[in-house]
């Protein structure tokens, strides 16, 4: 499914309050004048929360649509954005630090307008995940995109940051321990083993049950109900395709693909992945 442009905090929080406004004058035909107030605060907040939500999945969406789409500069257009925002919860950390890490993938593979080194993009992103830490120390899916940004690959020979080794381990190892479900904390855990060298820590054989089992848990995620952070699903496929193909078993990989392709009919690296499938 394609994913739609982000409307913006700014009209997230208008009509967050719009809402909030029809939902007390209901209350004041429906409900006895001596609960119509705590009532009416109770509703305003609610909406005002599904306010602040949405405009954070609209971030999402669009940074996932610029990755997809291998749309440096569109990424880079959000900056701007994340950094208006005035709240530093846990989720402003949270969604810098993804920008980033996107970013610094896309430099990574040489696509042009990053703006920055993959390095550097992936400290940016080291530090953003910093932040969001600082306000929930065990957030674990902000630990898991920690470790994941400090398993850039950065090209020119060097693996990760420097120094980051034993730290990625640990930021994983923690997330797992917080929440051992939780497909993003599965997916990075799967992509270190089969993007790192063995020297340091990787395991490609190991991987493809870890994405095995990221899959399930992306599935058993999206029959529930809907999670922010949500992103990661489309890539546990692209990268179990991956896998699959290592294992000469392009059927399977093709399945795979196709599941990401539907997921993110956008995702031009599966598409590709996809073409080279089908031609043999």
């Amino acid at each position: 499914m394609s994913i739609k442009a982000a409307t913006g905090a700014g009209e997230a929080a208008s009509v967050a309050a719009g809402a909030a406004a029809v939902a007390a004058s209901v209350l004041w035909f429906c409900m006895p004048a001596n609960i119509l107030l705590p009532a009416a605060a109770l509703l305003a907040v609610s909406f005002a929360a599904q306010g602040a939500e949405t405009s954070w999945r609209d971030v999402e969406s669009r940074i996932q649509y610029g990755y997809y789409t291998e749309d440096a500069p569109a990424l880079k257009s959000l900056v701007g954005l994340i950094a208006a925002d005035e709240s530093h919860d846990k989720l402003h950390g949270y969604y810098g630090a993804l920008l980033n890490w996107r970013l610094a993938q896309l430099a990574a593979e040489g696509v042009a307008g990053a703006g920055a080194s993959p390095a550097e993009l992936a400290g940016r992103c080291v530090r953003a995940a910093d932040e969001a830490l600082s306000v929930q120390g065990e957030f674990a899916d902000a630990l898991a995109l920690r470790s994941a940004c400090e398993a850039t690959p950065l090209g020119g020979g060097a693996n990760f940051l420097p120094f980051a080794g034993r730290q990625l381990h640990k930021d994983l190892e923690h997330a797992q321990q917080l929440a051992p479900r939780d497909p993003r904390v599965l997916l990075v855990d799967a992509m270190n083993d089969y993007l790192l060298s063995p020297a340091t820590g990787g395991n490609k054989e190991r991987a493809l049950a870890k994405l095995r089992r990221a899959v399930g848990a992306f599935d058993a995620e999206r029959a529930g109900l809907d999670h922010l952070p949500g992103w990661g699903a489309a890539e546990a496929y692209f990268y179990l395709a991956h896998a699959l193909l290592d294992h000469a078993d392009p059927v399977a990989a093709r399945d795979a693909l196709e599941h990401a392709l539907l997921l993110a009919p956008e995702f031009a690296p599966a598409r590709r992945l996809m073409t080279k499938i089908v031609n043999g």
